[in-house]
Order: C-alpha cells, then sequence, then structure tokens
C-alpha cells in the first residue's frame, strides 16, 4: 500500500467514522473501520527523568507539534494513548498539541485501566470523564477496557458510556482469547460488541497468534491493533551493544542486555529496507500490517511519520515474512511484559 493510498485510506477512515458516529450511533450497525497505521503516544507520558521513566524520552511540545503536523498531512489519523501513561501527562499534551486541528480531522483512542480504578460509584464513567477533560473533548472515538482484572465487573460499565455518546466504539487490551470472548458475551447482550482488540505484537512477541486471537479477529471482523511491534526501539537497528537504549530508563533494563541476540534479525530487517527504499524500523512495521493487523507505532519524531508513510509501501513476500520469524524465534528471547498475562491458557 504506497502512501497516497494510505492518505486515502485514512481520510475515508476518519470521514465515515466521525460522521457516522457523532451522535453516538449503535456500533452493532456502525462498524469500526481500522486504519492502516495508528500513533502511539506511551512515551509522550515520560517524565524523561533518569531513571524515573519508561523511555529516557525528552519531549519537548514544540517538536510533538511537528509530529502532529506530519501526521495530519500524512492522512493518520489516530492517536493511541492511556491514562496510565505518565499517570495523565500523556493525555494532557496529546490534547494540548491536538486542538489546534479540528475534531473531525483525528480520532482518540484512550483506556481505563482496571488497576487504577478509583473508589466512586462507576470508576470507569469517572476515569473516562477525567480522560476527557485532559484531551479537551467530549467524545473518545474508541474507548478500551485496559488491562483484565474481572470482565464480567468492568466491561458492562461500558454500555451506558456508548448509548450516551462519550464513547463511540470500545474494545480490550491484554485479554486471552476466553477474556475477549465473555466481554464480546457481555456487550453482545446490549446490542453492541467488542469492536477492537490491542495487544501485545511483534516479530518477537507473537503469543496473540499462537494463542488464536488473530484468527479469531479475522473471523468476526474485528481490527487487531498491535503495539510494541518496534519492541520500544530494539527492533529499530538503531540501538547495539556499543550504542544502547538509553541508560536508566526501563526499557534500557529490559532490552540492553539481549540486543547482540537481535543482531541478525535487525541486519535483515535492514537488508530488506535498503532494497525498499526504506529502514529496519520500517520493515518490522510492514510485518505487521502483511499479518492483518494495525500498528501502532509510538511517535516521538517528525521523522518517525516518514517511517509510517515507507512502511505503507513496502511489499513483502512470503519468503521474507518466513525468513524474518525464523530469525526472530532463533532469538530466544521473550519480551513479555511484566504487565502481560499468559495468552496461551
Amino acid at each position: 500500500m504506497g502512501g497516497a493510498t494510505h492518505q486515502s485510506v485514512s481520510a475515508v477512515w476518519i470521514k465515515a467514522n466521525l460522521a457516522a458516529n457523532k451522535y453516538g450511533a449503535n456500533m452493532a450497525t456502525n462498524n469500526l473501520k481500522a486504519p492502516a497505521v495508528a500513533l502511539g503516544t506511551w512515551a509522550w507520558g515520560d517524565s524523561g527523568e533518569t531513571g524515573n521513566g519508561y523511555f529516557g524520552s525528552s519531549l519537548n511540545q514544540a517538536e510533538l507539534k511537528n509530529v502532529a503536523d506530519n501526521a495530519h498531512a500524512a492522512g493518520f489519523g489516530l492517536w493511541d494513548t492511556a491514562m496510565v501513561y505518565g499517570m495523565g501527562r500523556s493525555e494532557t499534551v496529546l490534547g494540548q498539541v491536538l486542538k489546534r486541528f479540528a475534531r473531525s480531522d483525528y480520532q482518540l483512542s484512550t483506556k481505563f485501566t482496571p488497576q487504577a480504578a478509583g473508589t466512586g460509584d462507576d470508576p470507569v464513567a469517572d476515569m473516562l470523564e477525567q480522560s476527557l477533560s485532559r484531551l479537551g473533548t467530549d467524545y473518545i472515538d474508541l474507548y478500551w477496557i485496559h488491562n483484565p482484572a474481572d470482565v464480567a465487573r468492568w466491561t458492562p460499565h461500558l454500555i451506558p458510556l456508548l448509548k450516551s455518546g462519550k464513547v463511540k466504539h470500545v474494545g480490550v487490551s491484554n485479554h486471552n482469547l476466553s477474556e475477549i470472548e465473555f466481554a464480546n458475551q457481555i456487550l453482545g447482550e446490549a446490542g453492541y460488541r467488542v469492536e477492537a482488540i490491542q495487544n501485545h505484537y511483534s516479530l518477537l512477541y507473537r503469543a496473540s497468534e499462537h494463542a488464536g486471537i488473530l484468527d479469531y479477529c479475522r473471523k468476526a471482523g474485528i481490527p487487531f491493533f498491535a503495539y510494541m511491534v518496534l519492541e520500544q526501539g530494539a527492533l529499530s537497528g538503531k540501538y547495539n551493544a556499543e550504542n544502547p537504549l538509553p541508560r536508566g530508563s526501563n526499557r534500557a533494563e529490559t532490552y540492553n542486555g539481549m540486543l547482540p541476540q537481535l543482531k541478525t534479525l535487525t541486519d535483515k530487517l535492514a537488508s530488506i529496507g535498503q532494497q525498499q527504499g526504506a529502514a529496519a524500523p520500517d520493515v518490522a512495521t510492514a510485518w505487521a500490517i502483511a499479518k492483518g493487523t494495525t500498528p501502532i507505532i509510538g511517535a516521538t519524531r517528525p521523522n518517525h511519520v516518514d517511517g509510517l508513510v515507507r512502511a505503507c509501501s513496502i511489499t513483502l513476500s512470503s519468503d521474507d515474512i518466513a525468513e524474518l520469524e525464523g530469525l526472530a524465534d532463533a532469538t530466544g528471547v521473550n519480551t513479555r511484559g511484566w504487565w502481560e498475562r499468559e495468552m496461551l491458557v
């Protein structure tokens, strides 16, 4: 899919979904259509202070505005965030950066995290209101139950939010297949459905594929959003034993020790990219697209958006995919996050 094609796909998706759902139409008759790529803002919540942040990033709002400008020009319209990304920092910065655009020009995806729930009568509605305030909007296009805690307890709280129009579509993140099916059953009894799944999925971590979740999504027509596709930069080819990830960050603790094992894979990603005028992270993203998912790619620099445009134009053969997956399996690493439960149950 070329850059121009992607732009038209994104534009059609934005127009169709936002116009149709402006007044809170029932999702059962107005299904979510996923874009080719979504923009992740996990790193936007990083404090940037050494030893006090997952990414060890130092971001400024002026540069993030340039990221948003590039994304807008390229036709990328869905921004994914969460209250727990910096405990509100990501949502706040994203809301400030996007406020100069018309609300109809972009989509907002954010999350209710049970582990951070308050003690009020309706913690889901309360967390949503806080997110709406920080993001400077009166509705969320895609609202997620972030991590499973008690599907029977939390899923029903989504229904009044859908009915109110404050939430247009709902999904579940980090849920295993039985939890997804249970959530779908609960929503189905009210005339709604799980409209999206968001799980960790990369060349190094394909648990959702092995557990049958991708097959379930294909059969049910549910978009699968893949996060950590680049494994926090470890698959970007930018980092190696001589040039490790930023020291003092959580991702450095997770990935720096395994960088030597990833070299053969990242070299292959770079080699394929070179043949198509692209770079290693573009190929890793293209792999996720080729697998039928919508990758959520963290964008903290304007040139990251240029990489997404390239990723959408890359063609991977079945041999390319098989070789990349074989090299990934051969690394022998496990990149499951500390917050993630096993998908295979």
